[in-house]
Formats: C-alpha cells, structure tokens, sequence
C-alpha cells in the first residue's frame, strides 16, 4: 500500500446548553473535516452555529452527525422506529445543519449517523433504505461516512445501491475486534500515544490494523476518526498528524466524484 493522502475527521458540536462535551476549539484546527451534531443527541441550535464558524473559518469541510432523539443517553440507546421516521429524522437534522452551513456560506459535505443510530443502520435493511433516500434528498452531493470494512453493513449497501459515496473510516484511538467491528468504551480512557503513533505507521505502510488478540485485518480507509471527547484528545490528534507528515501523508478532506 502507497497511501498518499488521508482525511482526518472528528465528531463535534455534542455540547448544548450549560452542558459541555469535548475539545472542539482545540481540535478543530487540527482536523480535515468535522461531523456536527444536529440537537437529537447532542448540540443545540447556539453550539450548531458556532461550531459551523469554526470549522469555516479554518477551512474545515463540515458535515451532519445525526442521532436518534435522546439527548440524556447521549444517542447511544436503541430504539424502535419506522423506515418514516428514520427518514423524517435524519431529514430534520441533516436540514437544520445544512442551514447554518449555507448560512455560514460553505456547503454541507456529508452524513455520518451517530451511536445507536449507526448501529442499528448496520442490520436494518429498511432503515437503511430510508435513511439513504434521506442523504440523497438532504445533501447536495451525497457522501456517506462509515467505519470501514463496511461491506457487510446494511446503510453502506443501501448508500451505494442509490449511487452515494462511502467514505470508509479507520481508528487508531479505539480498538478493533476480530470481527473487524470497533471496540466500544463503556468510560473514554487516555490513549498511550506510542500505541497511537504505532498503528498510524503500520496502516500507512500496509493498510493494516491489528485485533485486540492479534488478527491481522486489511482496511480500506479514506478517512480518520478521532473522538474528540477522550481525555488526551487533542495529543491523540497531534501524534496521528505528526505521523502522517513523517510518513509523508497529505492531509485533506474526502471528495465526491
């Protein structure tokens, strides 16, 4: 593999209110490309705006983070909904923030469902169909995010049956099961910045990740996800760019076409 240029993105914006969630004012200059909450499971109109000036202002492609409607589990509990309503919302929330993109004079760049939204869009065929008719009416040119190898996943199936693109993802501050899914954690913990550096190095070089017991797995990646709410976040961000500059990386957002 002669990777020669990367995104890095990081989910954004999952402030509201007195609440505060993440180092967004940090990261942002750091990243490609950021994936703002849309107010279900996180942001609010206020934090949607501000986190749209930063991103523009740093030349930031920005894209919508919609969730399911749970603001006190954080989006990360499932629920029973129907093909409408999975449509209606990601609609809804895609649309509000596609507003204060245009607004802010930029264009909305992509979808990147959020949580127990995104996991039940792994198995869900008729969500799944939904939700890409709703990513092709909602944005203006339809661009999917997800976490790579996605194959096997319902929503990525779906994307590119209705001619979405699909970024595929790769992490290097979460782990990987053997099954290629991603290790969730239950409470964010710091990352050992070797241990970042390291993976970075290997995917470039081979387009490798490494399971928690050793499995050797291939991944397809155009984009790097940073959490942007772990408790070293931002040097996690610097280590994976310093590697990439070593490694002679470009860094830059995902296009469509």
């Amino acid at each position: 593999m002669s990777l020669k240029s990367i995104d890095i993105n990081c989910d954004c914006g999952e402030s509201f209110g007195n609440w505060s969630l993440g180092a967004d004012e940090a990261l942002l200059p750091l990243i490609t490309t950021a994936n703002v909450a849309c107010g279900f499971h996180g942001g609010d109109p206020l934090v949607m705006q501000r986190t749209v000036g930063i991103a523009r202002d740093n030349g930031i492609a920005v894209g919508a983070h919609p969730g399911l409607r749970d603001l006190e589990g954080f989006g990360r509990r499932p629920m029973r909904i129907t093909p409408d309503e999975a449509y209606a919302m990601v609609v809804y929330q895609t649309g509000a923030l596609k507003a204060f993109v245009e607004a802010a004079g930029i264009a909305l760049h992509h979808v990147k469902p959020h949580g127990a939204l995104y996991s039940m869009l792994n198995v869900e065929e008729e969500l799944a169909e939904a939700v890409a008719r709703a990513i092709v009416d909602a944005c203006p040119a339809p661009l999917l995010y997800w976490p790579a190898p996605f194959e096997k996943h319902a929503l990525p199936r779906a994307a590119k049956a209705a001619g979405i693109k699909v970024a595929g993802e790769v992490y290097f501050d979460l782990l990987y099961g053997d099954d290629c899914s991603i290790v969730v954690e239950r409470k964010k913990t710091e990352k050992k910045l070797s241990d970042v550096a390291e993976r970075v190095r290997r995917f470039v070089r081979s387009g490798e990740v490494v399971s928690v017991s050793g499995k050797v797995i291939p991944i397809d990646a155009q984009s790097i996800c940073i959490h942007g709410d772990g408790p070293n976040a931002v040097a996690v961000a610097e280590t994976v760019i310093s590697v990439l500059r070593d490694e002679g990386v470009a860094i830059e957002p995902v296009t469509v076409g």
